[in-house]
């Protein structure tokens, strides 16, 4: 296998830049495992970073790839790995920075994927990686949300949204879900005990809440605002064009607030995906799939999420 297929662009801009080609097969090094990809999907960190709107962390050599978490098979494995063997099935994600999944393969260290969980096919699975482990780190480490705690759930039909309603319901929150007019018996159906529409509610009309999970990146001050003494804000998305303000604000909130708002981006690795794996075994968490995308369809997958309105995620069928 000297050449497999990927999902490649040889210049920033819209979706129209995709395509599908050739490109060479990686090799697993002596720690490494080689994932043969049946499914992995599309996360706003690509888009932004396809538009070229991170290009000090992409650069500038092409072609480059796209795709960040993966769902598939090990094809093989380096001589120095144990535990792991040809044809386990597994789901990860590529350490932060690195683009490349949505392709017929992809090498991995270990610590950066688990086994996928039992009963969900792959390509349910790969709706996951990216979202899921990306909602624990917010409201277990990072919001510590306890039983009965309210959460505010800003964005909850997307990809890190509507398992972070489903993970605030498991772990015993009163879970508010603010969601798009035409999406809220979706939200509804994830076990929100409160759904509201963005468009007709605003901020000031919201209550008070303990945890406010952020998955927009914008008016950051108007949610803070509704955080309880001791509230804690959690936001995983900047409005890029308003970088430095959205910067300012959340550095100055951290250090001299006594309502904190926190920032992260994600860099899982084995326990969070074993975590999550444990989670959609329970059925707590279950994968959401908007609508599942051929590799060719690269394209229209990421038109479809920049025009919003997703469910869940949209998936890209390798296998």
């Amino acid at each position: 296998m000297n050449e497999m297929r990927a999902a490649l662009y040889d210049s920033y801009g819209p979706p129209d830049v995709l395509y599908v080609g050739n490109t060479p097969a990686p090799s697993p090094g002596p720690d490494d495992v080689l994932v043969r990809v049946h499914a992995t999907s599309v996360n706003g960190g690509e888009l932004a970073g396809r538009a070229g709107r991170v290009r000090l962390v992409t650069g500038r050599s092409f072609p480059q790839r796209t795709g960040i978490d993966f769902a598939g098979e090990i094809a093989a494995t380096g001589g120095s790995v144990t535990g792991l063997r040809e044809g386990d099935r597994v789901w990860g994600a590529l350490p932060r920075g690195r683009f490349g999944s949505t392709a017929e393969y992809v090498t991995a260290r270990p610590r950066q994927l688990s086994f996928a969980p039992k009963g969900s096919t792959l390509v349910e699975a790969a709706s996951l990686p990216a979202t899921g482990t990306t909602a624990i780190t917010a409201l277990k480490a990072k919001a510590r949300l306890a039983p009965g705690e309210r959460l505010l759930v800003r964005g909850a039909s997307g990809g890190v949204g509507s398992v972070a309603v489903q993970l605030g319901k498991a772990l015993g929150a009163h879970v508010t879900a603010l969601a798009g007019p035409k999406n809220l018996d979706f939200v509804r159906e994830l076990g929100a005990d409160e759904v509201l529409s963005y468009a007709t509610t605003g901020p000031s009309e919201l209550g008070t809440f303990d945890v406010v999970l952020d998955t927009v990146g914008s008016e950051h001050a108007a949610y803070r605002k509704l955080l309880a003494p001791g509230g804690r804000m959690v936001s995983i998305a900047f409005d890029l064009d308003r970088l430095l303000p959205s910067l300012s604000y959340l550095v100055t909130s951290t250090v001299y607030g006594s309502r904190r708002v926190r920032f992260f981006s994600g860099n899982p690795r084995h326990d969070l995906f074993a975590e999550l794996a444990g989670y959609v075994e329970s059925g707590a968490i279950r994968p959401v799939v908007d609508t599942v995308h051929p590799l060719d369809g690269i394209v229209a997958a990421h038109r479809a999420l920049e025009a919003g309105g997703v469910r869940g995620k949209h998936v890209i069928q390798i296998v």
